[in-house]
């Protein structure tokens, strides 16, 4: 009978604070960008999108690279180091007045969030015991209220103070740098395993069209998530909307999407993954029309379902990534929160694109349409047994 692993919850509560203030950080240039528009005669939508992209795919793309190396070899130093680099390369954002350098600070900032994310999720897995898919549904959740707390913070902000006020936004990512140097955890989680690099070639063969689908899935959904944080607060400008009350909008369905993740690791669990990822991207569509083509109170419920629907398999494709080659959990991590992201935001330039010639409204209706090709792709998964039959049955 195998013994029961315990649970550190206040390390993983440490990780889950650091993870909000990361991805505040990660959805940080969407909030600026009605204020580029403004202050930036011939800001296009495409400009727009290579700005945020910029961000995406250097924070996404080198991912596996960390997740290798922090399997082999971890580094608790990474957390700390790199949340307060991505809090300086974006709180100087404001001040640069070049195109050209501000994409550059987007792109070194988002190394930042590739370093924090291997081996923060790492470390909530292992921290987590026998409950891996809630704790880190839980962890991911954190993540996600924090993007839901960028719009409410920053646009009010930067609406009172002009884009200068970047600079004050690098007090958080300072004081949460020293929270992780002293809390974060310094047992066996930081110790990587001695793993062959053919060894690791040979367990992804393996699990290959199980990965395949799965960041076929994350890379279709990242498309959509990046692609609404973009483009969302230009058409809602459009519509005649303050920053402010676009702001509301983005982060109610947010926060929904950060409810929608935990209760998706929940049902994950008593269901299977296959059930819920498919399920979940395949509603999420109509819901995403229910909102474009309904008004007030209705409106706002419908936007606040499609976002708890559309994140709801969030930490669930990462833990089956995980579950498909368990000795490689960073790189598993690394693959699917990182590099299949990182694709879903090269991508969001074409809706960029998009936007400029046919219209912000053609942007969006795309946009809705692809959490539904997000769940057919899933159709392609493994289907395995759920969490909660797989405990039962090994009592």
């Amino acid at each position: 009978m195998n013994q029961k692993q315990p649970i550190h919850y206040s390390k993983i509560g440490v990780l889950s604070l650091a993870h909000m203030l990361n991805d505040l950080y990660s959805n940080y240039l969407p909030q600026m960008l009605p204020f580029l528009v403004a202050l930036t005669p011939g800001f296009t939508a495409t400009r727009a999108a290579i700005l945020v992209s910029a961000f995406t795919i250097t924070s996404s793309l080198v991912q596996p690279l960390f997740g290798y190396f922090l399997d082999r070899q971890g580094k608790r130093w990474l957390v700390y180091v790199g949340t307060l680099w991505m809090g300086i390369m974006l709180s100087l954002t404001g001040i640069v007045h070049n195109y050209g350098l501000l994409v550059l600070l987007a792109a070194l900032a988002g190394l930042g969030t590739a370093a924090f994310h291997p081996q923060a999720s790492t470390m909530v897995n292992v921290l987590s015991g026998d409950h891996k898919a809630v704790l880190l549904s839980g962890f991911v959740a954190f993540g996600n209220f924090g993007f839901a707390l960028s719009p409410l913070l920053l646009v009010p902000l930067f609406q009172a103070y002009g884009l200068q006020a970047t600079l004050v936004t690098v007090i958080p990512g300072i004081l949460v740098a020293i929270l992780l140097l002293l809390y974060a955890p310094r047992n066996n989680v930081l110790s990587g395993s001695n793993t062959a690099f053919s060894v690791v070639l040979r367990s992804l063969r393996s699990a290959a069209p199980e990965l395949v689908a799965i960041i076929g899935v994350i890379a279709v959904r990242s498309l959509a998530y990046t692609a609404m944080l973009t483009i969302l607060p230009l058409y809602l400008k459009a519509q005649n909307l303050s920053n402010i009350a676009a702001s509301h909008l983005v982060t109610i369905m947010l926060a929904s999407g950060a409810i929608g993740g935990v209760i998706g690791g929940f049902i994950s669990d008593f269901y299977g993954r296959k059930r819920l990822i498919v399920g979940s991207l395949v509603v999420s569509t109509p819901l995403f029309f229910g909102f474009l083509y309904t008004q007030g109170t209705l409106s706002t419920i419908f936007l606040a379902l499609a976002g708890a629907a559309l994140l709801s398999s969030f930490s669930v494709t990462v833990v089956a990534a995980q579950e498909a080659i368990p000795d490689n959990k960073a790189l598993a991590a690394g693959l699917t929160m990182g590099f299949a992201g990182g694709i879903g935001g090269l991508a969001v330039i074409l809706i960029g694109c998009i936007g400029d010639i046919w219209g912000l409204t053609s942007a969006v209706t795309v946009i809705f349409l692809l959490p539904i090709l997000a769940g057919l792709i899933g159709l392609f998964m493994k289907s395995h047994p759920a969490a909660r039959s797989q405990r039962l049955a090994a009592r």
